[in-house]
């Protein structure tokens, strides 16, 4: 694990084709024998990082199976939009590799990806499904919409910080997709705030 944590903390400043063996290694204070030991090279070690994220997802998928009547939908739609961010933020290193090695086609990252993601569509596709059963009629195939809202939670997680540049504070950007994320579920106007 003292190899996994040197390895996310020295992603968080450098890219991964920067990233050696050696300098792991050096960081923990042990050689490149014991690295290789547990990991194939660095890829495996990311790789890894990106599985113990993956094992954090169910925490997201239980908010998103929970209640959506008009009275709490709102506020579950921003502890799930934060939940996301937070995630990222703990996460943010591990998960931009394994998306940009996913979306390259390697296939470990594209199943670990899938296992984290896969849970979350569908908890949104059912929820999708059960309060808005006409969706499909309406030209939104609940699957369709939980991918879009999928694809926006993580897109805005990882680049929250670079919106800053633009005035927009974490809770706005919170707020915000947690509106995107009620009406898409609920088919419903979010409420005043």
């Amino acid at each position: 694990q003292n190899l996994l944590d040197a390895t996310a903390e020295l992603l968080a400043r450098r890219s991964l084709r920067d990233l050696r063996v050696a300098d792991i290694s050096r960081r923990v204070g042990t050689s490149p024998a014991t690295f290789y030991q547990y990991f194939k090279d660095v890829e495996d070690a990311v790789l890894r990082l990106a599985e113990q994220a993956t094992d954090a997802m169910p925490a997201i998928v239980e908010l998103i199976d929970g209640d959506w009547s008009e009275g709490s939908g709102l506020d579950r739609a921003r502890s799930i939009a934060d939940a996301f961010i937070g995630h990222w933020d703990a996460h943010r290193a591990a998960l931009r590799i394994r998306n940009t090695a996913s979306d390259e086609g390697d296939v470990r990252f594209q199943a670990v990806r899938r296992r984290a993601m896969g849970p979350v569509l569908e908890a949104f596709a059912r929820q999708i499904e059960a309060s808005r059963p006409d969706a499909a009629e309406g030209g939104e195939h609940p699957y369709a919409a939980a991918a879009a809202l999928g694809a926006i939670l993580e897109r805005l997680a990882a680049y929250h910080t670079e919106l800053e540049i633009f005035g927009v504070t974490r809770a706005d950007l919170v707020e915000t997709t947690a509106r995107i994320v009620y009406r898409t579920v609920t088919g419903r106007e979010a409420p005043a705030p």
